[in-house]
């Protein structure tokens, strides 16, 4: 009886439904998000008749978090990446297709899919910089109905563990940027939740407070946490990532380790330059020679040279002519070395630029 009962249960997908809720922290399917666009100085009598014009920011993206994985989310600016994040987080309504969070479905049962959810968004004041760190969170900790003696307990545990503790009863305002991620992140975790999205967390911390950041949100991992991260750091998404989305225009490119994603590039060489000069001619006619697949540059304030980066498909032969021909063009050539493929170089591959740009 009970082997007809999984086989019906299989047949009708019931049971992979399932067991998706079991191994799963966060589902999107089919996730579209449509926004009109709206012409500046365009009176809404003229537009009445008009049709519409959209803009799909998210193109009907499908992926899965696992619980306690660490998810790099990453795109450029305007892929739709903070509009995806806001649809999990229920800050925006999917135009179509649904989100899950451990099994919640966000836009039928928003209240019950936020219980497990606490967020760091960035660029977003999360906390009250007029009141204290403590007063910040045995605030928060009222809201999620947490009171008396356990939010004490919570309040004085988060602040020591994120070190906090000596300056708990000044103002906000007096934090210095590390400080203030720390609230935020504190804040984010008051009430114990299952996944955590932090958008950018270390985005404008000095390198030190950033190292110290990482590796809070590695030993919130270890805890069994799910996060789902993004970042402007490749470096920080290879450290922390299990597993990393790319998002660009919209859709889904790349799903995969950090590890097989660099491992796909593993036929492109990786030519890096620092040179003294730098134009646009000299690029049109490094694109010109076959087998370049992409370029990038950016100057360097500390040495005042230009950082050039090139993609190379067929070795040496094509090496030999990219420096002939950078030579040829007067440019000097200060330093030349052959590295291994990064993530940022899967993401330039991708992309056709860097995560910055």
């Amino acid at each position: 009886m009970a082997r007809y009962i999984i086989e019906f249960l299989v047949k009708t997908h019931i049971l992979k439904g399932v067991l998706n809720m079991l191994d799963y922290a966060i589902e999107v399917n089919d996730l579209r998000k449509e926004f009109q666009v709206k012409k500046k100085n365009e009176h809404f009598w003229k537009r009445k008749n008009k049709e519409k014009e959209i803009f799909v920011a998210v193109d009907n993206i499908n992926f899965d978090v696992k619980k306690g994985e660490i998810f790099g989310f990453l795109g450029p600016n305007g892929a739709g990446k903070t509009t995806t994040i806001k649809m999990i987080s229920t800050l925006l309504r999917p135009t179509s297709g649904t989100i899950l969070v451990n099994g919640e479905n966000v836009v039928e049962n928003p209240i019950k899919a936020l219980t497990n959810i606490g967020t760091v968004l960035a660029g977003e004041r999360s906390t009250y910089w007029k009141l204290t760190g403590r007063e910040n969170l045995e605030y928060f900790a009222a809201m999620h109905g947490i009171t008396g003696k356990k939010a004490k307990e919570k309040t004085d545990y988060l602040l020591k563990r994120l070190e906090l503790d000596k300056r708990a009863d000044e103002t906000v305002e007096k934090y210095s940027t590390g400080m203030k991620q720390r609230v935020a992140l504190a804040k984010a975790l008051i009430a114990e939740p299952n996944i955590l999205i932090l958008d950018e967390p270390t985005s404008g911390l000095d390198p030190q407070s950033a190292r110290n950041l990482r590796e809070i949100i590695l030993e919130i991992k270890e805890e069994g946490r799910t996060i789902f991260l993004t970042t402007h750091y490749m470096e920080e998404a290879d450290q922390l990532s299990d597993r990393i989305g790319i998002i660009d225009h919209g859709k889904i490119i790349a799903l995969d380790t950090p590890q097989n994603l660099k491992n796909n590039l593993n036929k492109t060489n990786i030519i890096n330059l620092e040179l003294n000069n730098w134009t646009k001619d000299v690029l049109e006619e490094i694109k010109t020679i076959p087998a370049i697949e992409n370029v990038t540059s950016k100057f360097n304030e500390n040495t005042q040279n230009f950082e050039v980066k090139v993609h190379v498909s067929n070795g040496s032969e094509t090496i030999s002519n990219l420096i002939t021909s950078t030579i040829s063009s007067g440019i000097k050539i200060i330093n030349f070395r052959v590295e291994e493929p990064t993530l940022e170089d899967v993401f330039i591959n991708l992309t056709g630029k860097s995560l910055r740009e």
